[in-house]
């Protein structure tokens, strides 16, 4: 009998687990029965709540549940990494715990895979109802400016919901790198991919864990994984601004020629002065950010840490 492996990471997700189970069970029921064998990995990334005597208590009820539990908070990327590592069905897929990622879709999506041909079945968000409008402008923003700036498309409103055959998730796992942006690593192995859209869907229970500020170093780590155009964009505004330089040195040259009067114009050439500075503390720090990431992958350090499972 083949086998769906669930991964799920969780971070504080003690109200929604029990509905995200029964959801999940509902689902298996009825859309596969006893024809498809499961198991569900619940990957607690340090959770600070009751999120892992929850986990311990369905994997007491239920054989098909397992966990790993993380040392500390390693972030969503290490849980999802970490799940993948663990899952041993011929399908895998990841969905968060509070029901963004409608399980209802998995049997469409395991459809998709073995009826329609595919390898993989994503899904994204057709609409970001319920979002703030500014996060929604600034993550719509940065899907078109890293599409440009990437040889991997990233489509906008992506989920990490996917459903994946084993030769994919094999793939997946190649990718041993420290610094993991998943929605491009999964689009960047290749491979057939369905995309399913569905209406954005409300957490069913709990907080998002997602801050606006972590959404944006999120986004520079997509950009800086995916990309080298701002090293590049960085040492183009340098020679433009030596060029300016150059053309204002000559037009002052002939200006004190002609004139004689080399003395004037000081607070605007102190604004300018301002100004290049700023640039150029713009393009170190794009500077710094491949070098810090190239300083955290050359550590070495493991994705993550576990602290306990019950899978062997």
């Amino acid at each position: 009998m083949e086998k769906i492996s669930v991964i799920v990471p969780c971070y504080n997700e003690e109200k929604a687990l029990p509905l995200f189970y029964k959801e999940m069970e509902r689902v298996r029921a009825q859309d596969f029965g006893i024809t498809m064998d499961f198991e569900y990995i619940f990957v607690n990334d340090g959770s600070k709540d009751k999120t892992l005597e929850i986990i311990k208590t369905l994997c007491n009820e239920d054989p098909k549940v397992k966990y790993i539990s993380f040392s500390r908070n390693f972030g969503k990327e290490a849980a999802m990494f970490a799940g993948l590592e663990a899952a041993t069905g011929d399908y895998v897929t990841l969905m968060d715990a509070d029901l963004q990622d409608p399980p209802a879709l998995l049997k469409q999506m395991y459809e998709g895979i073995t009826v329609e041909g595919y390898d993989s079945v994503a899904t994204r968000r057709s609409t970001r109802k319920g979002e703030p409008l500014i996060r929604g402008f600034f993550a719509r923003m940065f899907y078109k400016l890293i599409n440009k700036m990437s040889d991997v498309e990233m489509v906008d409103g992506a989920r990490d919901y996917w459903l994946m055959k084993r030769q994919v998730v094999d793939a997946i796992l190649s990718l041993k790198e420290y610094n993991r942006y998943s929605k491009g690593l999964f689009n960047f192995v290749g491979f057939n991919t369905k995309w399913i859209e569905y209406e954005n869907v409300k957490r069913v229970a709990g907080k998002t864990k997602w801050s606006f500020w972590k959404l944006f170093k999120y986004a520079i780590e997509g950009i800086t994984a995916f990309s080298t155009t701002p090293l590049i964009l960085s040492s183009v505004v340098g020679m433009i601004f030596c060029l300016i330089a150059f053309l204002a040195i000559i037009f002052i040259i002939v200006k004190t020629l002609v004139y004689g009067d080399p003395t004037t114009g000081w607070p605007s050439l102190a604004c300018i002065i301002v100004f290049v500075s700023g640039v150029q503390l713009f393009s170190i720090g794009i500077i710094g950010q491949y070098l810090s990431k190239t300083y955290l992958e050359v550590k070495n350090r493991p994705i993550y840490i576990i602290k306990e499972k019950n899978i062997e």
